[in-house]
């Protein structure tokens, strides 16, 4: 049986964050298999406060990140890390409470995963939501059973005692997004229900030893008083500080930073995104003159993307930067490729090469930085607790080759978008930089359906070039997470001058986000829409036909590919 599922709806899902946290233990595990070394780790101390964290553990839910992310909101570092990991990963953080988060399985079913027994000897305040209820539930001595009908969507929580730490400053009735199969059947010895809906009497349940169970998502949009459910458990119940900051951030990663790489020399993947900015800005400032960036052309660039790129990091960042033209020997890789997998492998692995061969002209090189993040390694790797779906490779993490002379830097590994975009301020970054719109490792090959060949490119970039000039003129970019063109690979028969054409459909894809892992498509104004799609067919050679997607990440992914 299906435990849970949360939908949202397509008006609300770009409000919903999710981006996952992994622990440390994984993300060695990830660079022994790489021929990696140590990423730069997480802040296990953070200068001028006490050492905090909560730690969530996974029990495979596609929206556990979000739960991190609501944690983080509330100046809490917060770690994702599998159900099962080991205490020994765990206390370095010196953990305030855990959050048993929900997922797919049942706790009756045999070899459900089950919560490991220092959760309970900790003493530490514990939150269950969803499955991470009926975990505490199973485990301390109630009973869970299949429910006589599932519960999806809102519903109403009444609540049995105000005067709870979880409850402070929440009304005495409030809309819950519930999501889940089984229900509570008996309470564990010492708990006591806490509040109530309609189809469920232990909607959250509770002990005086700060052990507490929720039946509902506090974590999505749909609970508008879940974000304060979760700050009274983190705040009131315990007792956390709140000095996880982005000042905190840069002071410790500097140091790190300057600890791992000594003497040595690193080389920085720069794209002119965002991550690779901040990721350059924050190497340079820790280590000066040993950074070395390289900006490459891999030939899958928008159109005067290479040229404004380096004329904006010449002019405002000061460091070391080679140039790579690199075209044609990545579209001589890409030759005859479709699938969308293997395109991003052969662009990452080909990647790291033109680093390499760049490094050797350069002299001795240690470290290759790059500006991987949560989002990144989550939809790279099938789950922390191997139970979430791989959706897809990023070329950061999944086309690594599995042999590299390079050791990996990645200060930002840990990090969601708009923490980085904050981080981005903190260094004093030009507006342009910090605001710049995500645009993928493997360019415009994955916006390029089918096989990737200079003709399509170059007809990719002029539409797309006309697309960015109307969302600019339009004031829009600020507004949103992404804009692009994809050409796909249909013809469609048309008429244009009285004469028949045979031309591409292109799409045009524009989304909401908060970081990537839920997106909403964009309401665009029709007669904004009317006219890019004129521009692009009256302007582009090779395209007669144009849609726009109108699909929201879930079900579909931002890219195409």
């Amino acid at each position: 049986m299906v435990n849970e599922k949360v939908n949202p709806s397509p008006d609300e899902s770009h409000r919903i964050a999710t981006t996952d946290d992994i622990e440390v233990s994984t993300y060695l595990e990830i660079a022994k298999e790489i021929g990696g070394e140590q990423p730069v780790a997480a802040p296990e101390a953070i200068p001028g406060a006490e050492r905090e964290a909560i730690i969530v553990l996974d029990f495979g839910s596609q929206y556990n990140l979000l739960i991190a992310r609501r944690v983080r909101e509330a100046q809490v570092y917060c770690e994702l890390m599998p159900h099962d990991t080991p205490w020994e990963k765990i206390a370095p953080l010196n953990p305030k409470g855990f959050i048993l988060s929900g997922g797919p399985a049942s706790v009756y079913e045999p070899n459900a995963p089950l919560a490991p027994a220092y959760v309970y000897e900790s003493h530490l305040p514990v939150l269950g939501i969803c499955y991470g209820m009926q975990v505490i539930t199973k485990q301390l001595g109630g009973q869970v059973t299949p429910g006589t009908r599932r519960e999806y969507g809102h519903a109403v929580m009444h609540l049995n005692q105000v005067d709870s730490l979880l409850f402070a400053g929440l009304p005495e009735s409030t809309t819950v997004w519930m999501s889940h199969g089984d229900k509570i059947e008996e309470m564990p010895q010492g708990f006591e229900a806490l509040a109530y809906t309609e189809n469920s009497p232990y909607a959250v349940i509770g002990n005086s030893n700060n052990v507490y169970g929720l039946q509902f998502h506090p974590e999505v949009a749909h609970t508008p008083e879940g974000k304060n459910i979760l700050k009274n458990f983190i705040y009131k119940v315990c007792g956390c500080k709140g000095n996880w900051t982005m000042g905190n951030f840069v002071h410790e990663s500097m140091e790190r930073i300057k600890e791992q790489v000594g003497g040595g020399k690193v080389i920085n993947a720069l794209s002119g995104g965002v991550d690779s900015s901040v990721v350059a800005t924050l190497i340079h400032r820790a280590i000066g003159d040993q950074l070395t960036c390289i900006f490459v052309n891999n030939g899958l660039l928008r159109r005067e993307e290479a040229d404004r790129t380096l004329k904006v990091f010449k002019n405002n960042l000061g460091m070391n930067i080679v140039y790579v033209d690199a075209t044609d020997r990545f579209l001589n890789r890409l030759k005859g490729v479709t699938d969308p997998e293997e395109k991003r492998m052969i662009i990452g692995e080909e990647f790291i090469r033109v680093f390499e061969d760049e490094a050797n002209k350069i002299g001795k090189v240690d470290f290759l930085a790059q500006g991987t993040l949560y989002p990144d390694v989550i939809e790279s790797i099938s789950s922390v607790s191997k139970v979430s779906a791989k959706i897809k490779s990023h070329h950061n993490v999944g086309g690594l080759p599995a042999r590299m002379t390079l050791k990996l830097l990645e200060p930002l590994r840990y990090l969601f978008k708009d923490e980085v975009r904050l981080v981005g301020k903190e260094l004093g970054l030009p507006e342009e930089m910090v605001w710049r719109q995500p645009f993928p490792g493997p360019g415009l090959a994955i916006r390029c359906i089918g096989e990737v060949t200079k003709e399509k490119l170059e007809i990719l970039r002029s539409a797309d070039f006309i697309l960015m000039n109307e969302i600019k003129k339009a004031k829009l970019y600020r507004q949103l997470w992404q804009s692009f063109c994809v050409l796909t690979d249909v013809r469609s028969v048309g008429v244009m001058g009285d004469f028949r054409t045979y031309g591409y459909l292109a799409a045009i894809r524009a989304v909401t986000s908060d970081d990537a892992m839920t997106a909403d498509w964009a309401r665009l104004p029709y007669d904004f829409l009317a006219r890019v799609s004129n521009r692009i067919v009256n302007e582009v050679d090779g395209i007669n036909r144009v849609v726009y997607d109108i699909t929201s990440k879930p079900p579909s992914t931002i890219e195409w590919e």
